[in-house]
């Protein structure tokens, strides 16, 4: 998969298209995807998503904007596992803000993307102050020559599949709600840091990944971690702001590996979350926070040895 970002010259190629953040990559993600890169088979043309960096509502909205689902490195995995041959990343700026809707179509999709069809939701608006819509859309298809579609909602089990409702799943501790509308467990990827070492002094050594932006979930949880020689790892790990001692202002996430030992640091984890254990809580000292490590680690073999 080719991936491009910052501006973009005029279009040397053609492509069947879709736009939008794809936080997470859910099952709806996943149906337009799949709808592109169909059509761009049968079409001849590449398929391309058009995605953004940072999130438009993160632009807008900041410290109100909700937690993301996926990094962009993530993202873009999922995506290159779909099948998608060309992603460009948008900087989302005041600039790219402040582009009008007509622009957008005309600079970006057409003359930058070499756009020629062009798949979006109904609901699907964009340029200044959000003043492009689908009609908008149909107008401008008729201008330049491309094919428009519409996606409808995609729903799974009855349900409309959508990451806020992704977030919420996970926010209520659901992952298994979550895991069937992604269509695959949540996952948390990073690369190791140095901590305190305050695990290693409680019996319990700790991959610590530091998370740059607020996680969708927190609490203490039954993991499996991959990127760690020798395959995947079971283990514990929590996700929260260490209220017992050495507190952060930003969620770390640390993972404790059963039966493993080794120099993690550097290394890129993939921690796959299976199910919460139980919130997280501040501890009367060490040796009660020593005691509910304990306690949760056992749990969460006991989790592993019912579902090995």
């Amino acid at each position: 998969m080719v991936v491009t970002h910052g501006s973009l010259q005029s279009a040397r190629g053609r492509c069947a298209l879709t736009i939008g953040n794809f936080d997470g990559v859910h099952r709806g993600h996943r149906a337009l995807i799949d709808r592109v890169t169909a059509k761009a088979r049968e079409l001849g043309l590449t398929s391309c998503v058009l995605t953004f960096e940072p999130h438009p509502r993160e632009f807008f909205a900041r410290d109100a904007a909700p937690a993301r689902l996926t990094r962009l490195r993530d993202k873009l995995e999922l995506m290159a596992a779909a099948g998608v041959k060309r992603v460009h990343i948008a900087r989302f700026d005041a600039a790219f803000a402040a582009r009008s809707a007509a622009s957008f179509v005309d600079e970006v999709l057409v003359r930058g993307l070499g756009m020629r069809w062009l798949l979006v939701g109904r609901d699907f608006r964009f340029g200044e102050r959000r003043a492009g819509d689908f009609a908008t859309l149909q107008d401008a298809a008729l201008r330049h020559g491309f094919r428009l579609e519409e996606m409808p909602d995609v729903l799974f089990e009855g349900e409309r599949v959508s990451s806020s409702a992704v977030r919420a799943a996970l926010a209520a501790g659901d992952l298994a709600g979550a895991e069937r509308l992604l269509g695959h467990p949540y996952t948390i990827s990073g690369r190791v840091a140095h901590g305190a070492k305050l695990g290693r002094g409680l019996g319990f050594p700790t991959a610590n990944i530091v998370l740059r932006r607020m996680a969708p979930l927190s609490g203490i949880f039954a993991v499996e971690v991959e990127g760690v020689k020798g395959g995947t790892v079971a283990g514990v790990a929590s996700v929260g702001r260490r209220p017992t001692v050495n507190p952060v202002p930003i969620p770390l996430l640390e993972a404790h590996l059963f039966d493993w030992d080794g120099d993690l640091y550097g290394a890129h984890l993939k921690v796959r979350f299976l199910k919460k254990l139980r919130e997280e809580k501040k501890f009367d000292g060490l040796p009660a926070l020593r005691a509910a490590i304990a306690a949760d680690a056992k749990q969460a073999r006991e989790y592993f040895e019912a579902h090995g």
